[in-house]
């Protein structure tokens, strides 16, 4: 009963997390669950049977507000299960020793792009008329896939991000067109786990189900902060989490020790505390301005 509702509170905070910046349900997920102690491939197996009820979920809702592109998600979604099927094979096949060392580069690398995405991203600009081709969608989704699956996460930055930068669709098309394909490359993923794991694959069912169940509870909650906390200044946090971990867990694997450990978290905390205040700033910039409003003169006042 206490392991599912440690669980459940990791559904909670990941599920805010994605809800609140439409992506990273499995980076913070696989994050917390190593951090709680969880093997790195039972991690991202627990995750991805957790994701095929809520990505699936997610696509429905998405597919009732006409936010999907078909075509999209299937030029996307297919090459995506691919390459999570691989993903989840390799990180199976892999040790403990050294799966963790894998999973923890990746989630660190998804975290300093997330960190850097969401601090100092740039306007969107948005070409109407054009469309991805096929060449373009199949290898960003198989990689996306791989990497997804073989790092406990990384779907929605690699390919929400990617496809948003392009500017050639709607971010509401692009949103839920990479929700909608998730769903296979959860599906996918979970299989090849079951391939790779076998008898330890139900071992986790606590897990999934404390997670799906978090996320239910938290959807509502996630709608609500998206609106009161800016996106920038979450997502600038939430990355600094996710590098801070997991850099924390391959210092400890490679054995570094003082007063170069110190030194690199050190380095870590200055820099994210100078991104988080940037973003601040800038989350305010536009709220202050609104705030005090320049006085506008009458034409009597303007003469004189």
């Amino acid at each position: 009963m206490r392991s599912l509702l440690i669980f459940t509170l990791v559904g909670v905070g990941a599920q805010l997390v994605d809800g609140a910046l439409g992506m990273a349900f499995g980076v913070t997920a696989s994050t917390l669950l190593m951090l709680s102690g969880l093997g790195a491939a039972q991690a991202s197996a627990a995750v991805h049977l957790a994701e095929v009820g809520t990505t699936f979920a997610s696509g429905l809702s998405h597919w009732r507000f006409k936010n999907i592109d078909w075509p999209m998600v299937a030029k996307l979604g297919g090459p995506g299960a691919v390459g999570a099927f691989g993903g989840a094979t390799v990180l199976s096949s892999l040790s403990t020793a050294a799966a963790t060392p894998l999973m923890g580069s990746i989630l660190l690398g998804i975290g300093v792009y997330v960190l850097l995405r969401f601090s100092l991203r740039t306007p969107l600009t948005l070409v109407h008329g054009t469309s991805h081709s096929a060449k373009f969608l199949a290898p960003l989704g198989l990689f996306g896939g791989f990497i997804d699956a073989s790092g406990g996460g990384g779907w929605g930055p690699v390919t929400t991000s990617t496809l948003l930068s392009q500017g050639k669709t709607a971010p509401r098309t692009v949103i839920g067109s990479v929700s909608a394909s998730e769903f296979l490359v959860a599906l996918s993923a979970s299989l090849g786990f079951l391939v790779g794991m076998r008898d330890e694959f139900f071992d986790n069912l606590p897990v999934v189900l404390g997670l799906m169940a978090g996320g239910v509870i938290a959807a509502p909650i996630a709608a609500w902060l998206v609106s009161r906390i800016s996106p920038a200044l979450l997502g600038t946090g939430v990355g600094g989490v996710i590098v801070l971990t997991n850099s924390q867990k391959l210092v400890n694997h490679f054995g570094v020790q003082w007063p170069w450990s110190t030194g690199i978290y050190t380095l870590i905390v200055v820099a994210w505390a100078t991104l988080v205040v940037y973003a601040w700033r800038a989350s305010r910039a536009p709220k202050s301005a609104a705030e005090h409003p320049v006085p506008e003169l009458d034409p009597e006042s303007a003469a004189r």
